[in-house]
Parts: structure tokens; C-alpha cells; sequence
């Protein structure tokens, strides 16, 4: 008598794991090495440039003969060999070195070490686009350490790029540093950019809801990584009486859960109000005794900055009040308007 259907299926279950497995463990190396390659490449032709030994007639000579001994080889066009001296000059500055490594928490800043442990984890495609659509080495690190942490696709990255999540990162976490001192850095963003709903400018709360909803695996993206879904219209009963929330979510860094709170008009004080009750039902009949104190998202059609201020000033309860866009929102704006607000909270610290 044969094994039963379930268990010989369990089986093969685990061969195609190992396969998979293996067959990761065979793509990261090849990228690891990929990577080592286009930096050494990078590096030659950097030098050599650099020392006035070499101009452009060489390098296109250096083409050729790349073409002529590898003839299937791809990459060593003209392009990727100055991409490959770009990336060794952007990447082989110490100062950089010294900020990734401390960033990765490691003391050895020795570039070699760096470039294996860092640069390589992640696939030359990711840095293509990293280094064509950054400017700053702030940006170019931050899309590093998120694409390491948060184990972003290149696809994933590419949306991150797009939608300017260093500037709406960086602007949410100087504003909440302004406002109040109890939410995590890094962590928020603001504005919340959800150009996938595609809906239209005037729309109902309940609209965005459900649009959300359906776009669930986006919406995740969009927060970023390590938040897990624990349903809409939750409902939390306090004395005689039900009251449901719009979308609640887990986060596992934090240990703690994460209320978002959806409105289609401007933020008005009252709005903390009801979130504060939320907040403090979800602690006392949710939370577990291991778990943090819930954090609370207001998700607004726009805000004043002063009236966030007021309102949040005496708050007590961990809240952000953020903006929500539906479509893609102009960097230059972003840039200019995280340089507005560093400014504001500069003179104020003076």
C-alpha cells in the first residue's frame, strides 16, 4: 500500500523548496559577483581616466575589444563602462564608506569590505536606477539601506524612486520630531502618495476605503515593509456601544498596532479626538501585555501645519497627522517644501 496522497504531496513540497532555495542562494552569488566585477571594472577605467592615461577614444577602443573577445558578453557598451566608473566614484568616496558601515553596524570601513557587504546585496539593476535617479549620496543611502532591510524588488524600488520616498520620509519624520517625541523615525511617511487607486479628485471616505482595501498589497508597499494586515470596520465596544475603525494594521518592529484613520477633507482638531478614543479602547481591550502602546494615523485631504501644532501640542497618545495624495506628487515640491520645514525648525531651535 503506497503513502497517502497528502503525505507524498507534502514531499515534493519540500524538494521544490530546496530547489528554490538553492536556486537563490546561486542568484545572489552570481549577483554578488556581477556587482564585484562592474565596481573592479569601474575602478580600472576611473583610474585611468583620472591619470590622464586613457580619453574617450580609448574607451571606445577598450569596446571593441571587449567585443571582439566576448562577443556574447552584454553590459560593456560605452554606457554601462562609464555607468560601472560611475558607480566606483560615487561608492569609493571614505566618507560615504564610513556612513554605510556605520549605518549597517559595522566598524570595519575598509572599502573591499564594504563594497562585499553592502553593495553586493543588492542587483546591479537596483543601482542603475539608484544612481540615475538620485542626486544626493543622502538619497542614494537611504534607497540602499531600504532596498537591504526591506528586501525591495527592483520593481518595488523603482515605485519608491517614482514616488519621492526619501523626500516624504525625511519630511514626515522632521515634522513628527517637531511635533511630538513619541513616534519612531523613519518609520511614517508624509504625504502618503496612492496614485495606484486611480480615483477620482472629489471621493467619498468610504470610497477611499474600500479602495484601499482592494489595493491592499499596494497600500503595504506604499507604508513599507513590516506591517500585516488586521481588517477594516474593526470593532471595538466600549461600554453599551460598538464603534469601528477604518483600517487596522500589525506592525512586528514596532510590536505594536498601527490605526489608520481616513478623511476626505482637511484635518481639523477634532479628528484627534476620536482617534485618541480609538487608541486608548485598542490598549486597554487589544493590545497584549508584551506588545507597545498603538500608534494612530490621521490620513487627510491636506492640513495646516500651525493647527497640527496646536492640536498636537498636549496630545499624549503616539499620532501623525499626514496627507494623503492620489497622484504622484512633483519632487521638486517635495524638495522644496522639506526645505522649508528645515528651515522653520531651525530658527525655532535658535
Amino acid at each position: 500500500m503506497g503513502k497517502p496522497m497528502k503525505n507524498i504531496t507534502t514531499d515534493f513540497e519540500q524538494i521544490i523548496l530546496l530547489i528554490t532555495e538553492a536556486r537563490n542562494r546561486v542568484y545572489s552569488k552570481a549577483n554578488a559577483e556581477l556587482v564585484m566585477l562592474y565596481f573592479n571594472v569601474g575602478q580600472i577605467v576611473s583610474e585611468k581616466v583620472a591619470n590622464g592615461k586613457w580619453g574617450d577614444g580609448t574607451v571606445n577602443d577598450l569596446v571593441n575589444y571587449i567585443a571582439d573577445k566576448q562577443p556574447f558578453l552584454k553590459g560593456f557598451n560605452r554606457r554601462g563602462l562609464y555607468r560601472m566608473k560611475q558607480f566606483y566614484e560615487v561608492y569609493s568616496d571614505k566618507e560615504i564608506v564610513s556612513t554605510l558601515m556605520t549605518q549597517f553596524q559595522d566598524a570595519d570601513n575598509e572599502l573591499n569590505k564594504f563594497v562585499t557587504t553592502v553593495l553586493t546585496q543588492i542587483p546591479w539593476s537596483s543601482h542603475l536606477h539608484i544612481l540615475n535617479k538620485t542626486k544626493t549620496i543622502e538619497e542614494k543611502l537611504f534607497y540602499i539601506h531600504n532596498s537591504i532591510k526591506e528586501k525591495l524588488s527592483v520593481r518595488e524600488l523603482e515605485r519608491q524612486l517614482n514616488s519621492a520616498t526619501f523626500e516624504r520620509t525625511m519630511l514626515g519624520s522632521k515634522f513628527n520630531l517637531a511635533m511630538t517625541k513619541q513616534l519612531p523615525k523613519g518609520i511614517f511617511k508624509d504625504p502618503y502618495v496612492f496614485e495606484f487607486l486611480a480615483l477620482p479628485e472629489i471621493h467619498s471616505e468610504n470610497d477611499l476605503q474600500q479602495a484601499l482595501i482592494k489595493n491592499l498589497q499596494n497600500f503595504i508597499l506604499e507604508m513599507g515593509k513590516g506591517f500585516t494586515y488586521m481588517g477594516s470596520e474593526y470593532r471595538l465596544q466600549v461600554g453599551n456601544k460598538d464603534y469601528y475603525t477604518d483600517l487596522l494594521f500589525y506592525h512586528r518592529d514596532l510590536q505594536c498596532m498601527v490605526l489608520f484613520e481616513l478623511k476626505i477633507e482637511e484635518f481639523q482638531p477634532e479628528f484627534l479626538g476620536k482617534l485618541n478614543f480609538y487608541l486608548e479602547a485598542l490598549d486597554r481591550d487589544v493590545k497584549r501585555p508584551h506588545e507597545n502602546p498603538s500608534i494612530g494615523v490621521l490620513l487627510c485631504k491636506g492640513k495646516d501645519v500651525e493647527v497640527v501644532e496646536y492640536a498636537l501640542a498636549r496630545n499624549l497618545s503616539p499620532a501623525l497627522i499626514a496627507d494623503y495624495e492620489t497622484k504622484l506628487i512633483d519632487k521638486k515640491l517635495l524638495v522644496e517644501k522639506l526645505h522649508q520645514l528645515s528651515e522653520i525648525f531651525y530658527k525655532n531651535e535658535e
